[in-house]
């Protein structure tokens, strides 16, 4: 599966199409902020993926959590929006946080997503990624200065 996004990104780069996308921070005041590993990637990241033709951001948010992770979200707000084009893509990314929200049995035999797991704030992985290392810091920072969570 690895080859397969090897070669998406290098169609990315001759193509430059524009894609939405979200990320989802669920945190949890004992047990941390909700990571995945995904099959096809290294690194721990936030729950999210591509929004739909059709879709809102915020239900794109609702779908990608309940995918992956088979959680609901109760409360769910944005944060930030960003561009990138690292990938070789115009991509434009919701960060949403969720506080509130419900655990269902999630299916281990999942072909997406490895594993996920609660981190501590201050016991996040090594294997974190620069850009959700980035998102989680930004996000701690407004948090503090805003007291919301």
């Amino acid at each position: 599966m690895a080859w397969y996004h090897s070669l998406l990104r290098w169609y990315w780069r001759l193509r430059k199409p524009l894609t939405l996308g979200v990320r989802i921070i669920v945190t949890d005041r004992d047990k941390g902020v909700l990571l995945v590993r995904h099959t096809y990637v290294q690194g721990w990241y936030l729950p999210g993926g591509g929004v739909e033709r059709g879709e809102s951001f915020a239900d794109a948010a609702r779908r990608e959590l309940w995918e992956e992770c088979r959680a609901e979200a109760e409360s769910l707000s944005l944060c930030h929006l960003y561009y990138s084009e690292r990938e070789g893509k115009r991509d434009y990314i919701a960060l949403f946080h969720v506080g509130e929200y419900r655990l269902h049995e999630r299916d281990t035999s999942d072909p997406e997503v490895e594993e996920m797991r609660f981190f501590t704030w201050d016991g996040l992985p090594e294997e974190l990624t620069p850009a959700t290392k980035r998102r989680l810091q930004e996000f701690c920072r407004q948090q503090y200065t805003t007291d919301r969570w």
